[in-house]
């Protein structure tokens, strides 16, 4: 979370502690009220005495706590963690209502600078580095920004518990009117109070674990809540500070956003995601986003009460609006075919609310049946619509109400330009050797004489480029293939047919995992040849209605990707069809398992020079790229601040688009409320718009010694992390013992497996999400730091200039000091001393403690460095805001780490028994909250 502004931080923090305390003393006051003295005084001894031990460690305490803890029965101690979970979430909504109105002040006084990221800020600077406004206008015309929603891991909140929050933060939001007399402040603290109860007597844990449906639905909620109205509030702070530096008229804001969603897509792992499972999500997006352009048309018909007597609408929108009066009178005005007669703009509007209720009608009826007839005035397709939008804006022009149309109407243009009919481009995910195997199958029918499976890959690639000119292809015989065949097939066939049936481009791209050669992306790009998404048409003419983006995960194969791309761009038939596409190739770059595989130094730097490759690749054939990076939403899966992380990237490799994943507790951070959904794009639109300026003014690398620097730092980096996870006896039993990893599995909180084979316990099986969060939830936050102390020491030690060239390399680079940025967050998140309490988990002792201390020396070695590098006494001194965000949180961590141990220690020999354990429940509960109290899942 970014301080909008770092002058009078400390003062910030005071006003911040203060109204922690109060929603603090609310809760305390419902707990004393609803439950009892008991849970009351429960709470603040533990509260208390850990806050002593914070400050003065004292192993007798500790201990003592520890009993203390285990006395307690169960249905206590999941009360006292249901408390400190209600209570993170109220401090982390005050804080957000905090940072949000710290925002409005700085707004209010006419700040050139505002926050980092600010619009007015970005559009400053690049005048002042002398852009003209011709060449800020080339930069936004290529611009598209593109977050996409991922499924996992899903945070473990409910829908009425999202909802209940967004109260509360209007709630809070209230209580700070300058105008408020004490009597309305009172009043609103009561109600504040009572949200507050409600939260308590609100069960806040799914029952049952979510569906792949749940988590569709728990996506739109966000375009339900904020996302519908931050659109046009974020562009209109953009055309402000646009109007505001370069004057009116001179630039124009395109549209440059875009939601991509992979929920009801990713099948990556996950079996309950099916192509009928695709159909649904396409038509559970479009109902949402059908439902508010219904509202929304309706609402501007009750506001466009313009009459002839006053106006002349334009000529294009008179004949649109008399063949609408033509073609659907009797449906739309039944009974009194004068209704509106005079008000153009409002008939005109009625008939376009009877159309797309048409639409909605018409998509509800295809959850039934696939084949439902088109319900007569529907919108043929998105395009039709909008155009009825800019017909009525262009009249409202032409008779000079120019205020009018700039108002709700632009809202809803700019609404529809970003949503369409879809609201997400849905990409779809697979894993490579799904399709291996089945073009294996299918050319065992087709050519039987050769085997796929044991050629080369060069021979594997002038075989599927053949195939894929071939006119005549005929359609596999299901009869002798796979149930995994089947499906596969199935979901090309699924897009023929739901681009078909909505008239919209609503698929993204087709996202290859472990892609690791190019014969991989032509093996779907055949596949996709057999349903007729790609291919020749009757006039030999290449045409390809799928785009394919392969995603390289781990180190090796990030290393390989300009090999890849250089044989697949290389070969004639792929680029035919690509140009055929739009001359448009995707890359996505896995964050989450290249950092498990090697470790962050390793991950960071691999990705860096990935990127540049694949940049330098495309420029060579004369293909436009778009990177797709696979941020997680911690720093151990490439996480931290969007806009830092956007202007991070390498320099002249941002070409106006960029795409990346929203995960997890992520979106929920991000969009739960307009306010912080308008910060949120804005922040990352700027860097965007700054790392794009390479479209008009190349930068240039950065100085060679300083990428010299970071290749070392990254293989003495990843050396010491394999030691570790790879070549330590015990190590990877440390882990599933020493963290709540096994209980992970329990948590109803994805659809999605937490391994991909099951009972193996191996560094390749567990998925990126559970490693990160089981290190996580034991404090140790391994991931995000492992390996960096070695690799700084190694460094300073072995070069006379090392120390002045990592401190200059820290203050000088954008890359270096985002990756650092983050790594004192994982650091602040980490404590060595309850790690430590988890590390006597396990049965064997001797390796488990041997184990604990290569990773408490790294942990030392790396605090001690990286303050030395940054020149700083404490982690995080430089953004106050933040570092009290963390602090404020460690009160109630320690006591439930704690219990948690209590609880694992009681739970784990009744699983291992086969038998039931009353403590499951509140183990589950301690993860969430844990989990809510890092802010964090994976």
């Amino acid at each position: 979370m970014t301080d909008p502004d770092n002058n009078n931080a400390l003062t910030k923090v005071s006003i911040l502690k203060e109204q922690v305390r109060m929603v603090g003393d609310l809760l305390g006051e419902v707990l004393c009220e609803l439950s009892g003295n008991t849970l009351f005084d429960t709470v603040e001894h533990l509260r208390k005495s850990y806050i002593q031990l914070s400050r003065k460690d004292n192993d007798q305490q500790r201990a003592e706590l520890m009993q203390y803890i285990e006395s307690l029965d169960i249905d206590l101690l999941e009360q006292v963690i249901r408390a400190f979970n209600i209570f993170y979430m109220l401090s982390n909504i005050v804080e957000e209502d905090f940072l949000h109105r710290q925002r409005r002040k700085l707004y209010r006084t006419g700040s050139r600078s505002l926050w980092k990221g600010s619009f007015l800020g970005a559009v400053q600077d690049m005048k002042d580095e002398g852009l003209s406004a011709g060449e800020v206008q080339t930069v936004l015309n290529q611009m598209q920004y593109i977050p996409v929603f991922t499924a996992h891991p899903t945070e473990a909140r409910r829908r009425t518990m999202m909802v209940l929050q967004r109260s509360i933060f209007v709630i809070l939001d209230q209580m700070q009117n300058d105008y408020l007399i004490e009597e309305e402040r009172e009043s609103i603290k009561r109600h504040l109070k009572a949200q507050i109860q409600l939260l308590w007597r609100t069960n806040d844990v799914r029952v049952d674990k979510p569906t792949v449906e749940d988590e569709i639905r728990y996506g739109l909620f966000y375009f339900d809540t904020s996302i519908f109205e931050a659109i046009p509030q974020m562009y209109r702070f953009f055309e402000r500070a646009v109007r505001k530096v370069y004057g009116p008229g001179e630039i124009t804001v395109p549209q440059v956003l875009r939601f991509g969603s992979w929920i009801g897509g990713d099948r990556d792992g996950n079996p309950f995601v099916t192509a009928d499972l695709t159909s649904k999500a396409i038509r559970l997006h479009m109902n949402c986003v059908l439902t508010e352009y219904v509202k929304r048309t309706r609402a501007l018909r009750n506001i466009l009460s313009h009459d002839l007597a006053f106006i002349t609408p334009s000529k294009a929108f008179s004949d649109s609006l008399a063949r609408d009066v033509q073609s659907l009178s009797a449906e739309v005005f039944k009974d009194n075919p004068n209704f509106l007669r005079n008000e153009p703009y409002r008939r005109k509007l009625q008939v376009m609310a009877y159309r797309l209720k048409q639409n909605l009608l018409q998509v509800n009826a295809r959850f039934e049946s696939d084949h439902t007839p088109q319900f007569k005035g529907a919108y043929a397709g998105f395009d039709d619509y909008l155009n009825d939008l800019y017909l009525i804006r262009d009249s409202l022009h032409s008779h000079d109400d120019h205020a009018t149309a700039a108002r709700e109407l632009k809202d809803l243009i700019r609404i529809a330009e970003t949503c369409k009919f879809s609201l997400f481009d849905l990409d779809i995910r697979q894993e490579s050797t799904e399709h291996t195997n089945a073009v294996t199958e299918v050319l065992q029918q087709f050519r039987p004489d050769i085997a796929y499976a044991d050629m080369d890959e060069d021979t594997r690639i002038t075989l599927l480029a053949e195939l894929i000119e071939t006119r005549a292809m005929p359609r596999p015989n299901p009869e002798s293939l796979s149930e995994q065949t089947i499906e596969v097939l199935k979901v090309f066939d699924t897009m023929v047919a739901m681009r078909k049936e909505t008239g919209d481009t609503i698929f993204g791209t087709y996202v290859i995992s472990m892609t690791h050669s190019a014969s991989h992306i032509l093996e779907v790009m055949f596949l996709a040849r057999l349903s007729g998404l790609a291919g020749k048409d009757k006039n030999g003419n290449y045409y390809a209605n799928i785009q394919i983006s392969p995603l390289f995960e781990t180190i090796e194969d990030l290393q390989h990707i300009a090999i890849v791309l250089d044989k697949l761009l290389a070969n004639p038939t792929y680029k035919a069809l690509l140009e055929a596409s739009g001359n448009l190739q995707e890359v996505m770059l896995g964050y989450s398992d290249s950092c498990k595989d090697g470790g962050i130094l390793a991950s960071q730097w691999s990705l860096y020079n990935a990127q540049k490759q694949v940049i330098a690749l495309t420029e060579k054939y004369g293909v436009n790229c778009r990177l797709f990076h696979g941020r997680g939403g911690t720093v151990g899966r490439g996480g931290g601040p969007t806009h830092e992380a956007i202007v991070s990237q390498p320099p002249d490799t941002v070409k106006g688009q960029i795409k990346f994943t929203e995960q997890g507790e992520v979106i929920s951070n991000k969009y739960s409320n307009v306010e912080t959904a308008v910060y949120e794009l804005g922040v990352g639109m700027t860097g965007l718009l700054k790392s794009s300026k390479c479209l008009v003014r190349k930068h240039g690398a950065y100085a060679d010694n300083y990428l010299d620097t970071m290749a070392q730092l990254a293989i003495d980096g990843e050396s010491s992390y394999r030691v570790l996870t790879d070549d330590t006896a015990g190590f990877q039993d440390y882990f599933y013992e020493n963290t709540p990893v096994q209980e992970i599995g329990f948590l109803n909180i994805g659809s999605r497996p937490s391994h991909r084979k099951s009972a193996v316990r191996s560094k390749s099986s567990i998925r990126a999400i559970p490693w990160v969060f089981g290190w996580a939830q034991a404090r140790h936050t391994l991931p995000g730091w492992y390996g960096i102390g070695t690799a700084l020491a190694t460094y300073r030690e072995q070069h006379e200039n090392g120390e002045a060239m990592l401190k200059e390399m820290y203050q000088e680079w954008p890359f270096f000091r985002a990756l650092f940025s983050n790594v004192q967050m994982a650091l602040s998140k980490a404590r060595m001393d309850t790690a430590h309490d988890y590390s006597k988990l396990w049965d064997d002792q001797e390796q488990s403690q041997a184990v604990f201390k290569m990773i408490k020396d790294e942990y030392d070695l790396t605090l001690s460095e990286v303050l030395r590098m940054c020149e700083q006494q404490r982690l995080m001194e430089n953004t106050p805001l933040q570092s009290y965000s963390l602090e404020r949180r460690e009160p109630y961590l320690d006591p439930l780490n704690h219990i948690q141990l209590a609880l694992m220690k009681k739970h784990r020999p009744l699983q291992d028994a086969g038998q039931p354990s009353p403590y499951l429940s509140g183990l589950l509960l301690t993860i969430n909250a844990i989990a809510a109290g890092m802010r964090n899942t994976g």
